[in-house]
């Protein structure tokens, strides 16, 4: 065991004043250290009241338990990860990655599905355990669940049970693949909506994990439904391994609408990332597709840009500095407050998400805060691209040899890169594979950082 995490990752400590359970009624999650709106807190206390929706909050909450814990990639037994918990106010937010990083899930109770008291608003961990798991098994009928995330200190002390620790590999894919996410995600746009019944015959339709499926599948808009097929048309959406798709099959007795999000594609597309909504009684069960099994979100390199340039990160220390766990957070409203202008609030965005303080809700097309339990500067740390990027670039290996041209010496070898706003290319073997499919390549990271300092936007 101690190889396999020292392989992971660092591990990561949860302590948890009690195990969470589900007794008499009462649906305990208990907290581990988190942040609140109040500032750091050891055991945060989010929420007490009614789940109105216990069948369907318990059938989802196991679904993101089940991403968890399972490697769609070359399947193997792997460790659970508890899931992160954000209270906004008025809505609960569980996230999860799978084992392999390859899906994000998240599952969002909103307002209608909550009747209680919301104590702090914030993001933490939550125990998540074998015999809460068989218990939300057995959730059924429509009597509304009470509910408490966080306990308070006399349920705490009145309450049998030890103190729960775990200590869990935390791999740096999965920390990577957080911020990666949303950053991937906040490019997307609505691609098609089906009823209920027609979500229902759709997903049950899937070919399965052992059907034979090679390649890349997509999905259309046919009527009032989707078909599948093997190439990318206008309009379709990556439905890259469906098999990833069946955590969302217990859930189908409760649906009400499915929605699918992704990138603009045309013929000859590759496979990119999708983002598959079902709509629940008073909340929303989201899971994020990689391009490809094989591929897990942190390898992306989404965030890469972002990273290797400071001009967005004084404005995102002001902007974080005035997110107090919103729901939603509205571009125009912090421009308003910060005192800088449109353009620049969304740049600070950007950067704020990869560092994971800020997730996207593809849904409300919107940002919302929460702080992830983890260093949020190991995010740019374990990237090594990133890494050989400034290696490079502080070793002299860039020569700017006109507007928007380079060479990068690199491995004894000259590599030219072009840069056109937004746009770049190399001669490297990475970008003839990607074509920047999967992000910059570190020479172009690296003529980037040269090009800024020329122009004297380099980190300050």
């Amino acid at each position: 065991m101690a190889n396999t995490a020292t392989a992971a990752g660092p591990a990561q400590g949860f302590t948890y004043t009690r195990p969470s359970g589900l007794t008499g009624g009462l649906l305990g999650l208990s907290t581990s250290g988190g942040i609140t709106s109040a500032g750091p807190a050891a055991h945060p206390r989010f929420f007490s009241g009614l789940l109105t929706q216990a069948a369907p909050a318990a059938a989802a909450m196991l679904a993101l338990a089940d991403v968890a814990r399972t490697r769609y990639f070359q399947p193997r037994p792997t460790g659970f990860r508890d899931p992160v918990v954000t209270c906004n106010g008025d809505r609960l937010r569980m996230e999860s990655f799978s084992a392999c990083c390859g899906v994000y899930a998240r599952l969002d109770v909103l307002q209608p599905a909550l009747d209680g008291e919301v104590h702090e608003r914030g993001t933490t961990n939550v125990d998540v355990n074998g015999p809460l798991r068989e218990a939300l098994a057995r959730v059924g009928g429509a009597d509304p669940l009470h509910l408490a995330v966080g306990a308070d200190e006399l349920a705490v002390t009145t309450l049998d049970g030890a103190v729960v620790e775990k200590k869990v590999p935390l791999p740096d894919r999965w920390l990577r693949g957080f911020a990666e996410v949303q950053v991937i995600t906040a490019g997307f746009d609505p691609r098609a909506e089906t009823a209920g019944p027609d979500a229902v015959r759709f997903l049950r339709g899937l070919p399965g994990g052992r059907s034979g499926v090679r390649g890349t599948l997509w999905a259309v808009p046919a009527g009032r439904s989707l078909r599948v097929t093997s190439r990318p048309v206008p309009g379709a959406v990556c439905l890259p391994g469906p098999d990833r798709l069946r955590t969302m099959l217990p859930l189908l007795r409760f649906a009400r609408a499915l929605r699918v999000y992704g990138p603009a594609v045309h013929p000859g597309s590759g496979p990119v990332s999708s983002v598959w909504e079902l709509e629940l009684p008073g909340m929303r069960y989201v899971l994020s597709l990689s391009p490809e099994p094989s591929r897990g979100f942190s390898g992306e390199g989404a965030v890469l840009d972002a990273l290797a340039t400071d001009e967005a990160a004084g404005d995102a220390d002001l902007l974080g500095a005035l997110l107090s766990f919103e729901p939603r957070v509205e571009p125009d409203l912090l421009a308003e407050r910060s005192g800088i202008g449109l353009a620049r609030v969304k740049a600070a965005l950007t950067q704020l998400g990869t560092s994971g303080r800020v997730g996207f809700d593809t849904a409300e097309a919107a940002f919302f805060h929460r702080e992830l339990p983890y260093d949020p500067s190991r995010v740019s740390a374990l990237n090594p691209r990133l890494r050989s990027a400034h290696a490079l670039a502080d070793g002299g290996a860039v020569r700017l040899t006109g507007e928007g041209v380079a060479v990068v010496r690199s491995n004894e070898q000259d590599r030219h890169v072009r840069i056109d706003g937004d746009q770049a290319s190399c001669t490297c073997q990475w970008w003839i594979d990607h074509r920047g499919g999967r992000g910059p390549c570190k020479h172009v990271l690296a003529a980037r950082l040269v090009q800024r300092a020329d122009r004297g936007e380099g980190r300050r």
